[in-house]
Protein backbone atom coordinates (compact mmCIF):
# COMPACT_ATOMS: atom_id res chain seq x y z
CA UNK A 1 0.00 0.00 0.00
CA UNK A 2 1.37 3.22 -1.25
CA UNK A 3 3.09 5.00 1.97
CA UNK A 4 0.73 4.20 4.76
CA UNK A 5 1.34 6.04 7.76
CA UNK A 6 -1.28 5.66 11.08
CA UNK A 7 -1.09 7.87 14.45
CA UNK A 8 -1.88 7.04 17.56
CA UNK A 9 -2.91 9.13 20.63
CA UNK A 10 -1.98 6.02 22.89
CA UNK A 11 -5.35 5.64 24.55
CA UNK A 12 -6.06 1.71 25.21
CA UNK A 13 -9.02 2.21 22.98
CA UNK A 14 -6.87 1.62 19.66
CA UNK A 15 -5.24 -1.50 21.19
CA UNK A 16 -8.68 -3.15 22.18
CA UNK A 17 -10.69 -1.84 18.94
CA UNK A 18 -7.46 -2.22 16.38
CA UNK A 19 -7.70 1.27 14.97
CA UNK A 20 -5.49 4.08 14.85
CA UNK A 21 -6.68 7.93 15.39
CA UNK A 22 -5.63 8.90 11.85
CA UNK A 23 -4.00 7.00 8.68
CA UNK A 24 -2.75 8.80 5.93
CA UNK A 25 -1.99 6.79 2.41
CA UNK A 26 -0.51 9.09 -0.32
CA UNK A 27 -2.92 12.54 -0.34
CA UNK A 28 -5.72 10.69 1.73
CA UNK A 29 -5.98 11.25 5.45
CA UNK A 30 -8.79 10.07 7.62
CA UNK A 31 -9.47 10.63 11.41
CA UNK A 32 -11.43 8.34 13.42
CA UNK A 33 -14.09 9.40 15.59
CA UNK A 34 -12.79 11.65 17.84
CA UNK A 35 -14.73 12.79 21.88
CA UNK A 36 -13.78 15.25 24.39
CA UNK A 37 -11.33 12.87 26.70
CA UNK A 38 -8.06 13.76 27.11
CA UNK A 39 -5.97 10.66 28.54
CA UNK A 40 -8.13 10.25 31.24
CA UNK A 41 -9.53 13.15 31.46
CA UNK A 42 -13.13 14.27 30.26
CA UNK A 43 -13.48 17.61 28.99
CA UNK A 44 -16.21 19.50 28.93
CA UNK A 45 -18.81 17.11 31.08
CA UNK A 46 -22.55 18.26 29.94
CA UNK A 47 -21.32 20.86 27.23
CA UNK A 48 -21.68 20.08 24.08
CA UNK A 49 -20.03 23.29 22.48
CA UNK A 50 -17.03 22.97 25.00
CA UNK A 51 -16.76 19.19 23.97
CA UNK A 52 -17.04 19.93 20.16
CA UNK A 53 -14.31 22.67 20.49
CA UNK A 54 -12.19 20.58 22.00
CA UNK A 55 -12.56 17.72 19.69
CA UNK A 56 -11.70 19.96 16.80
CA UNK A 57 -8.58 21.26 18.30
CA UNK A 58 -7.98 16.97 18.76
CA UNK A 59 -8.40 16.63 15.02
CA UNK A 60 -6.38 19.80 13.79
CA UNK A 61 -3.49 17.78 16.03
CA UNK A 62 -4.03 14.61 14.50
CA UNK A 63 -4.24 16.51 11.03
CA UNK A 64 -0.98 17.98 11.45
CA UNK A 65 0.54 14.95 12.61
CA UNK A 66 -0.18 13.44 9.12
CA UNK A 67 1.18 16.48 7.41
CA UNK A 68 -1.85 18.74 6.60
CA UNK A 69 -3.73 21.66 8.12
CA UNK A 70 -7.59 22.29 8.83
CA UNK A 71 -7.20 23.87 5.39
CA UNK A 72 -7.03 20.41 3.85
CA UNK A 73 -10.49 18.86 5.84
CA UNK A 74 -13.02 18.62 3.15
CA UNK A 75 -15.83 16.48 5.39
CA UNK A 76 -16.56 16.36 9.07
CA UNK A 77 -19.36 13.97 10.28
CA UNK A 78 -20.58 14.86 13.64
CA UNK A 79 -22.59 12.33 15.49
CA UNK A 80 -24.68 13.74 18.10
CA UNK A 81 -26.94 12.07 21.07
CA UNK A 82 -29.28 15.26 21.19
CA UNK A 83 -29.79 17.24 17.65
CA UNK A 84 -31.91 19.88 19.75
CA UNK A 85 -28.20 21.23 20.45
CA UNK A 86 -27.38 21.30 17.06
CA UNK A 87 -27.06 25.61 17.13
CA UNK A 88 -24.29 24.87 20.19
CA UNK A 89 -22.62 22.64 17.74
CA UNK A 90 -22.90 24.44 14.85
CA UNK A 91 -21.15 27.43 16.38
CA UNK A 92 -17.89 25.39 17.53
CA UNK A 93 -18.33 23.65 14.04
CA UNK A 94 -18.09 27.12 12.42
CA UNK A 95 -15.47 29.02 14.80
CA UNK A 96 -13.12 26.60 13.39
CA UNK A 97 -14.39 26.39 9.86
CA UNK A 98 -16.05 29.07 8.48
CA UNK A 99 -13.54 30.16 6.07
CA UNK A 100 -12.41 26.46 5.25
CA UNK A 101 -16.56 25.37 5.13
CA UNK A 102 -16.08 21.45 4.75
CA UNK A 103 -18.58 19.21 3.65
CA UNK A 104 -20.39 18.06 6.86
CA UNK A 105 -23.10 16.03 8.25
CA UNK A 106 -24.98 15.91 11.67
CA UNK A 107 -26.39 12.53 12.78
CA UNK A 108 -28.44 11.91 16.16
CA UNK A 109 -27.08 8.66 17.53
CA UNK A 110 -29.03 7.08 20.34
CA UNK A 111 -25.86 6.61 22.92
CA UNK A 112 -21.88 7.19 22.29
CA UNK A 113 -19.94 4.61 23.99
CA UNK A 114 -19.99 6.50 27.34
CA UNK A 115 -22.93 8.69 28.65
CA UNK A 116 -21.04 11.99 29.17
CA UNK A 117 -19.96 12.16 24.93
CA UNK A 118 -22.55 14.09 23.30
CA UNK A 119 -20.52 13.89 19.78
CA UNK A 120 -17.88 12.58 17.87
CA UNK A 121 -16.09 13.84 15.08
CA UNK A 122 -14.63 12.02 12.32
CA UNK A 123 -12.92 13.87 9.33
CA UNK A 124 -11.48 13.85 6.19
CA UNK A 125 -9.00 15.91 4.42
CA UNK A 126 -7.17 15.83 1.34
CA UNK A 127 -3.91 16.84 0.36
Amino acid sequence: MENRQNIASGTSWEAIVGYSRGVRIGSYIEISGTTAVDGATFVGEGDVYIQTKFILQKIEKAVIQLGASLQNVIRTRMYVTDISQWEAIAKAHSEVFDKIRPATSMVQVSKLIDDRMLIEIEATAIL
